[in-house]
């Protein structure tokens, strides 16, 4: 097989239809046409490292990491048995449900195993054990820790006794990298060009992000990877009823970065020139989970341009209506289905097995 045909798939093998996803389903192939071939140097930086932040990647990282991810979804490779001699812990002291389970999907799916904590009251934290004494025992548990937890310095803290790498499955109110990785390997697939060259001026996206990124970790993490494709983004909103939705952190970043960023009460009137709608209606306190879900609302009526794809971590709840779901605005169960593949091509980079299973004519 030749570099070219690598990424000439058979479109008879559509994955998101198969697997009954409805709404808005990129081909992950288009992902593949302007560069087929990976390259593993980029990859290896993540070989037996943690995932804490989204601030860890850069567009080039990102981009061979959505392009392994597709190459995974559309079942090129013989992936089922690379990390077989591999055990996951997800360790999750904070309820969940997408996150938790898309991690040992992706662990299954690529031949490895699965230990988990789905409830922190059947724990040893439930009796006070700290996370010196937790992380010390996942060393003899498992090879790598999916850890999500209410306190936003829990998963740093945990590192400083672990020798196995840990990924950041939320933490807090502060960052879900990996929730990122996932809205970005959706947005790639929509629309390769972003990662690809620079599109013209009047072609750039306009991002809405609905939520302060202050305190929602999915929003914070989202910003923070949207501002690497900073060529090709011509705006962002944050839409949020808070004087000061940043925060000092992220606020560097923005400062730092050529694209024009400003903030809005009124998603209505903004509707008309918005390509991205981010939304997220949850945000954790530190005391618990608020939500903000009556100011900004899309339903069947909302006048979106008729290209306009909205991402939403999920779960969600009044604040988007169950009516978009059939339509092209629907890029959430796209986004949230390409979770799985995604985080497959970040456990295969972390044990440094990409090269187990990647033909080597589909290496740079």
């Amino acid at each position: 097989m030749t570099a070219l045909s690598a990424a000439q798939v058979d479109h008879e093998a559509d994955p998101d239809r198969r697997e009954g996803i409805i709404g808005n389903r990129p081909d992950p192939t288009r992902l593949l046409e302007p560069s087929p071939l990976l390259d593993l140097t980029v990859l290896d930086r993540l070989h037996n490292q943690s995932v804490l932040s989204a601030m860890q990647f850069d567009k080039e990282l990102l981009v061979e990491l959505a392009k392994l991810a597709a190459y995974l979804q559309l079942r090129r490779f013989p992936a089922g048995h690379a990390l077989e001699d591999k055990i996951l812990a997800a360790a999750f002291f904070e309820p969940s449900t997408r996150t938790r389970l898309s991690f040992e999907s992706a662990m299954l799916r690529v031949g490895g195993k699965t230990i988990s904590v789905a409830d922190a009251k059947t724990t040893g934290v439930a009796k006070g054990e700290s996370l010196r004494d937790i992380g010390l025992m996942f060393n003899s548990y498992a090879d790598v820790v999916v850890v999500r937890h209410t306190e936003q310095r829990a998963v740093q803290d945990l590192t400083d006794y672990l020798k196995i790498p840990l990924i950041n499955g939320g933490n807090g109110s502060d960052e879900h990298p990996t929730q990122a990785l996932a809205d970005w390997y959706a947005l790639l697939k929509w629309r390769p060009e972003i990662a690809f060259g620079t599109i013209p001026e009047r072609f750039r996206l306009n991002i809405g992000i609905i939520g302060t990124p202050g305190n929602m970790r999915t929003v914070k993490s989202f910003l923070t990877l949207a501002l690497l494709f900073h060529e090709n983004i011509s705006h962002i909103t944050i839409f949020s009823e808070m004087a000061d939705p940043l925060g000092d952190e992220i606020r560097e970043l923005t400062n730092a970065s050529p694209i024009g960023i400003d903030f809005s009460q009124n998603l209505e009137q903004s509707l008309e020139y918005l390509d991205v709608i981010y939304m997220n209606a949850i945000a954790f306190l530190g005391d618990g989970y608020r939500f903000f879900a009556d100011a900004f609302t899309l339903d069947g009526e909302s006048q979106l341009k008729p290209d306009t794809v909205i991402l939403h971590p999920l779960a969600r709840g009044p604040e988007l209506d169950v009516g978009l779901d059939g339509t092209q605005h629907n890029l959430y169960f796209n986004q949230a289905d390409g979770a799985v593949w995604i985080r497959q091509a970040l456990l295969l980079s972390i044990f440094g097995r990409v090269r187990d299973v990647v033909p080597t004519t589909f290496l740079a």
